[in-house]
């Protein structure tokens, strides 16, 4: 399908998408020249650029591996992205093959090609929407096919509360997700963030901006207010090689480069 087909079925080739940048960043070909282009200027100011979305990428796996340890066998990925090696029903199956998985993303790319990757798969489906309306989400088919939200579930948010203004609400938005979770279920989080952060970031952010996708990172103190009413899981809100490692020089002496604060919280039983 050329850019022309994808633009009329809804795709817009005229700016660069998020989803379809940090594709390309860790190496996937989802990607179209516009976010190639970009990333290539969000590379000529921070050149560990691919490392960085490596980063928050295996933190993910990790948290939700930690969650499948935990005894969680349901996990709702909201803004999860473009379906790649290691996504998170691959990670949970692993464990346990009943595991089921919804992922949520507003980019159609990322819909039809998740849609593609898990159609042999009875207990992993795609929601094409947009998960800062949580109604919307929690109520679509898919969700009440795979999801019994009577029992406990991980929500997953990584690198998605950053493009989310305060104006927006994003507390609201988690706090409508918590009051659908059943006690002891879980809420995995990661963020963009300026705390401990060089003027390049800034910049970075700066040239998302005028992409057209303005991005909020958050500190420690603005991540734990959007928490209200789940207790954070040791070792608490760190930089994403910090969670959890699974091995401690994976970490290395500058974790703060990875320019992403990570939780996992629970809700209490």
């Amino acid at each position: 399908m050329d850019d022309r087909q994808q633009a009329q079925e809804g795709i817009d080739l005229d700016r660069p998408n998020a989803a379809r940048v940090y594709d390309y960043l860790i190496g996937g070909e989802l990607n179209y020249a516009i976010d190639r282009e970009f990333a290539r200027k969000i590379l000529a100011l921070r050149p560990e650029s691919r490392k960085l979305a490596l980063m928050n990428r295996r933190w993910l796996r990790r948290a939700v591996r930690f969650g499948a340890e935990q005894g969680i066998r349901q996990f709702l990925d909201i803004g999860s992205g473009m379906p790649t090696v290691g996504h998170v029903h691959e990670v949970v199956q692993a464990i346990d093959p009943a595991c089921r998985v919804v992922y949520v993303d507003i980019e159609p790319i990322a819909v039809a090609h998740s849609k593609i990757v898990l159609q042999d798969n009875e207990n992993a489906g795609m929601v094409h929407g947009d998960g800062e309306h949580p109604r919307e989400i929690l109520e679509h088919p898919t969700t009440t096919r795979l999801l019994d939200l009577s029992e406990p579930v991980m929500v997953v948010m990584a690198a998605f509360v950053h493009f989310i203004p305060d104006a927006r609400d994003p507390a609201g938005m988690i706090a409508t997700y918590r009051r659908a979770m059943a006690p002891g279920s879980y809420l995995a989080l990661s963020s963009g963030t300026f705390e401990g952060q060089g003027e390049e970031v800034r910049r970075a952010a700066e040239l998302y901006k005028q992409s057209g996708t303005d991005v909020f990172p958050r500190s420690r103190a603005e991540l734990q207010a959007l928490l209200t009413g789940f207790e954070l899981v040791p070792p608490g809100i760190v930089y994403t090689p910090e969670w959890r490692p699974d091995d401690p020089a994976d970490v290395g002496p500058h974790p703060e480069q990875s320019s992403q604060l990570a939780l996992v919280a629970r809700k209490p039983s």
